[in-house]
C-alpha cells in the first residue's frame, strides 16, 4: 500500500479481519460478515520515521493500541469489499496527516489597544454587577 513518495506499508504490516454487522439489514446482516478490522502495527514498521510514528500516535487517539498498533473498524457499507477499501483510505489519510510537519506556533503580544478594550469591557461588566445588589432602605 502505497502512501507517498517514501512511504510504502508492506502487505505483513496489515491483517484484516471480517465480523458481522450491527444495525438493520435483514437476513445480510446475520449470513455476512461485511464488517472489517483493519490492523496497522506502526510501532514496528521499519518503513515509518519515528516523528512519523509519534505523531501517528497522537493522532490515532483510542484508535492506538498498548502493543503499538492502530485499529480501524469500518462497518458503513452492506459490501465487505468497500468496507475493506475504505479502512484502507482512512490508515492512509491518517498517515498522510502524520507525516505533515505542524507549523511552529510564534508568541505574540496583544496590542495596547486590545488590553485597554478588553479591561475598559471588565469594567463596564463590573459595573453592572455591582448596581445589581440589594437596595438599602
Amino acid at each position: 500500500m502505497r502512501i507517498n513518495d517514501q512511504i510504502e506499508i508492506a502487505d505483513w504490516e496489515l491483517s484484516e479481519s471480517f465480523t458481522r454487522s450491527s444495525g438493520p439489514g435483514g437476513q445480510n446482516v446475520n449470513k455476512v460478515s461485511t464488517a472489517v478490522e483493519l490492523r496497522f502495527e506502526a510501532a514496528r514498521s521499519p518503513n515509518l520515521p519515528a516523528p512519523v510514528k509519534s505523531r501517528l500516535k497522537r493522532l490515532a487517539g483510542r484508535r492506538w493500541t498498548l502493543d503499538g498498533a492502530i485499529v480501524i473498524f469500518v462497518q458503513e457499507t452492506r459490501s465487505q469489499a468497500r468496507n475493506r477499501d475504505i479502512a484502507r483510505e482512512r490508515l492512509a489519510e491518517l498517515i498522510q496527516k502524520a507525516c505533515e510537519r505542524p507549523k511552529r506556533r510564534v508568541a505574540t503580544r496583544p496590542t495596547k489597544g486590545s488590553v485597554r478594550r478588553r479591561l475598559q469591557a471588565k469594567k463596564a461588566r463590573g459595573e453592572v454587577k455591582a448596581l445589581r445588589g440589594k437596595v438599602d432602605e
